[in-house]
């Protein structure tokens, strides 16, 4: 009987490994590939289980990747958290002056506090309550500041306000409230549909024609009077009344204007 070689009954030995080798390698370069491209809406729910405070708006940009080698964006709302709350007005400001609305919109920075004040059309059309496209798009960039500011914030009060169109007679009451109301509800529910802050901070309030902050009799009057304001206040700070934040930033916004 002739006896078998041991050798041959032997597997591949080094051609095994080598064949393993180029597997591993092969499916490391798949892996590879596959992350080179971030899917958007994947990657807000990865987000919003890791941080839901920190969940990527609709409006927001999602972090661009590396093997696509395009550089992250540097805009205001795209950078890193805000921890110090005197920061946030500042940013704000950044891009109130990006967008070249420095004459339709007042920022207002105080010591536990910023005031925002947007001329009607801003937002809206007349007398309409249908937010425009530009309108939109300065939402979400608020809207990303304001996420990366959560943490500081306690709430976000918006405030709706008309203008008495005849300055001898007041406007229709019920035309009047609903307008201001679904004005300042219109911006609640853009800024939370953003994931601006969490849902509880956010406050709608509505004025109609009964808190002017300049003389009807005006058409530039009439123009400031419409307008919309945000009301942010810092966490961990005691609360005042509107009458109070209203005098501290009217006041002083006049001041500046006496002094121009």
């Amino acid at each position: 009987m002739i006896k078998k070689d041991r050798k041959q009954e032997e597997p591949g030995g080094w051609l095994d490994t080598y064949g393993g080798i180029v597997t591993l390698l092969l499916c490391f370069f798949i892996l590879l590939y596959s992350v080179s491209y971030i899917d958007q809406s994947k990657w807000k729910i990865l987000v919003g289980n890791v941080n839901p405070d920190a969940a990527v708006g609709e409006g927001q940009e999602t972090p661009s990747a590396g093997a696509q080698g395009e550089p992250a964006s540097d805009t205001a709302s795209e950078a890193g958290t805000i921890a110090d709350f005197d920061q946030l007005s500042i940013v704000l400001k950044q891009v109130i002056e990006e967008r070249n609305l420095q004459d339709s919109i007042e920022i207002t920075p105080g010591d536990d506090f910023t005031f925002i004040a947007f001329r009607d059309r801003v937002f809206f059309d007349g007398d309409g309550s249908v937010l425009r496209q530009e309108g939109k798009e300065l939402l979400d960039q608020f809207a990303g500041v304001l996420s990366r500011a959560n943490g500081t914030i306690k709430e976000v009060k918006v405030l709706g306000h008309t203008s008495q169109f005849n300055p001898e007679r007041p406007n229709n009451i019920r035309s009047d409230r609903m307008l201001s109301a679904q004005r300042s509800a219109e911006l609640v529910i853009y800024l939370q549909s953003r994931n601006a802050v969490s849902p509880e901070k956010l406050v709608s309030m509505s004025f109609g024609q009964f808190r002017p902050i300049a003389p009807l009799d005006t058409e530039d009057g009439g123009e400031r009077n419409r307008r919309v304001e945000i009301l942010i206040t810092q966490s961990n700070k005691v609360e005042r009344s509107l009458e109070e934040y209203y005098r501290q930033v009217y006041h002083q916004n006049q001041q500046e204007t006496d002094n121009k």
